[in-house]
């Protein structure tokens, strides 16, 4: 595959009306096989190739997602950037429904992942520096994208990643804010980590496509999900188009 930027989808994401599918290729790593098989893509003038964090039919929850075969499959076709787009719930009153956030940092909550290479079964072991985990020149080459197409976008977050898939607790949002989080979703982790260990630039667009628990007054219900997801989603491919095809 020729091109070397990646996109990471889960929800909202699969489906790329007015995409040219150019390849669909199934493949398998020392991790065992990804989400799905990886799709080559044109859109908007964009290529690049296309994985499915939660597989066909969105089947894949969070905590089960193979991680390490996904960045592994990634690397081993030759990929050096990935941009990760993750629907997530909004925690500050900055991140309301419907905003576009381009987070720079993570608190990670998840437990029981396969979470590094480097497990010790081969007896090499690596401590990243993971001070910063994600791309600084990546995520801000998506800032200029937005400012390009005049899409509002926050440019600074803190994403907490919990494990799923059930939603949180208004307590633990609570817990979530007090430890300055703006934002929580469930697939950053570890697969930005795994990013970083496979040598890979990596950014994140992060959809807020519902206010947190206890939050708003409001009860969460899947139908407001979705209806900000298909007006989101637009602005989010549109973003991703324009910052590949500027690279």
């Amino acid at each position: 595959m020729s091109k070397t930027i990646a996109v990471i989808g889960g929800t909202g994401l699969c489906d790329w009306p007015g995409a040219h599918l150019l390849e669909s290729r199934e493949v398998t790593t020392k991790w065992g096989s990804p989400s799905a098989p990886l799709c080559r893509y044109t859109y908007q003038d964009a290529g690049f190739v296309f994985l499915a964090r939660h597989g066909s039919g969105h089947s894949v929850p969070p905590h089960a997602i193979n991680y390490r075969a996904n960045i592994q499959a990634l690397k081993d076709a030759g990929m050096t950037e990935i941009i990760a787009v993750n629907a997530v719930g909004g925690i500050s009153e900055r991140f309301v429904s419907g905003v576009i956030a381009l987070p720079e940092q993570i608190n990670d909550y998840t437990w029981g992942r396969e979470h590094t290479f480097y497990d010790g079964h081969d007896g090499v072991v690596e401590h990243i520096d993971f001070s910063y985990p994600y791309s600084e020149p990546l995520r801000l080459r998506l800032c200029a994208a937005a400012e390009h197409l005049g899409i509002d976008i926050e440019p600074y977050g803190t994403y907490a990643v919990t494990q799923g898939p059930r939603l949180e607790t208004a307590a633990e949002i609570v817990r979530l804010a007090r430890d300055g989080n703006d934002i929580v979703g469930m697939t950053a982790m570890p697969e930005a980590a795994l990013a970083r260990e496979a040598g890979l630039d990596y950014a994140s667009v992060c959809l807020v496509v519902n206010p947190a628990a206890g939050v708003s007054d409001t009860l969460i219900t899947m139908e407001d999900i979705q209806a900000v997801i298909d007006t989101g989603m637009v602005q989010v491919k549109s973003l991703l188009a324009r910052c590949i095809s500027a690279c």
